[in-house]
């Protein structure tokens, strides 16, 4: 009887486990023509400290991720068109992150988009939050904001389909 108990029991942790994961429902697998896609997360940073440090972040938190040096090295990648979210640095040298946002929306591949910088302005968030960026955040990066700030985002991508 106790055995019995013991794997009912464990069969509800599993189930509670399956469905209590802080992505949601559709954050950790998203339906793709019957199969199961895993959400990409895009990192773009000159920084190979802070695109090392934000790929473990975001891979702690059940994401697929990408990370790239440049805007140029993100925009010639295949995983352009599976980004569901872009976390880009502001002070890049040759392309912004904000010049990068624009660049996408302008191209037709606009997708959910979170600046970070060492260096804010106040001009700079009210131009990207009026374009349409998710999140402006200072470097360093509180993990609860960015992780609240990427939710935002993947809630943001979804299609009204998704929520059928």
């Amino acid at each position: 009887m106790a055995l019995v108990a013991w794997l009912l029991r464990a069969e509800h942790i599993h189930a509670e486990r399956r469905h209590s994961s802080p992505l949601g429902r559709w954050g950790q697998l998203m339906a793709t023509g019957g199969m199961m896609k895993r959400l990409v997360v895009s990192v773009v940073d000159d920084d190979r400290f802070f695109r090392e440090s934000m790929s473990r972040l975001m891979r702690s938190m059940g994401y697929t991720v990408d990370i790239f040096s440049s805007a140029a090295d993100f925009l010639g990648s295949p995983r352009l068109a599976e980004t569901a979210c872009l976390i880009a640095d502001v002070q890049m040298p040759v392309t912004t992150g904000l010049e990068l946002y624009r660049r996408l929306i302008d191209t037709g591949h606009a997708m959910p988009t979170i600046l970070v910088t060492a260096f804010p302005n106040d001009i700079d968030q009210t131009s990207a939050l009026k374009d349409g960026v998710v999140c402006y955040l200072r470097k360093p990066v509180d993990e609860e904001r960015l992780t609240r700030c990427v939710r935002e985002a993947l809630k943001s991508a979804r299609s009204p389909e998704e929520d059928l």
